[in-house]
């Protein structure tokens, strides 16, 4: 039997492989807290591991780091996943069908924002579906409490936003 370290890596790959769409830190953690595996420090350096091979890719915004399987990933995870056992794949599965609706849900609004190079903030605030963007909008503020205060209601209001702008749009 493969060592626990490699378990893991193979256990987040093809967790990955599953998903259909990217999974942030927390999602991917919380699996392995709420199975007992192992503990957060370990799923971080798998983690990171697995980003510095080049297995996964990582994309951050200020609150949330999003993982997803490269080509690479998908490769290895091929070879490989024979030395996941049945329980772990049901320990998945399982993991999904408990709670796929509502990662799909965190993992389609996304917001984040940046410094221009004229000394303000841009917020870019997205909605996705499958992948693409429904919605694709960047705000100017002028201070970073702005820009942190429109992200973070973005996950809140996103759907009361597009409702007003098709209707405003298409009148």
């Amino acid at each position: 039997m493969a060592e626990p370290f490699t378990i893991y890596k193979l256990t987040i790959l093809y967790m990955l492989s599953k998903a259909g769409f990217p999974l942030s830190n927390t999602q991917i953690s919380n699996f392995f807290l709420e199975q007992e595996y192992t503990d957060y420090f370990r799923v971080q350096e798998v983690i990171g591991d697995l980003v510095d091979a080049n297995l996964i890719h990582a994309e951050s915004t200020h609150s949330n780091t999003q993982y997803s399987l490269t080509s690479a990933g998908k490769e290895t995870l091929g070879f490989f996943k024979d030395k996941l056992n049945d329980g772990i794949e049901n320990d998945v599965q399982g993991f999904f069908e408990k709670n796929k609706l509502e990662f799909r849900q965190e993992n389609s609004i996304l917001a984040d924002y940046y410094k221009t190079t004229n000394q303000k903030y841009a917020v870019r605030c997205q909605v996705r579906s499958d992948g693409n963007p429904l919605i694709d909008l960047t705000l100017c503020v002028t201070t970073k409490e702005q820009a942190e205060a429109i992200c973070n209601n973005w996950k809140k209001k996103s759907e009361d936003v597009y409702a007003v702008l098709m209707d405003t749009l298409l009148q």
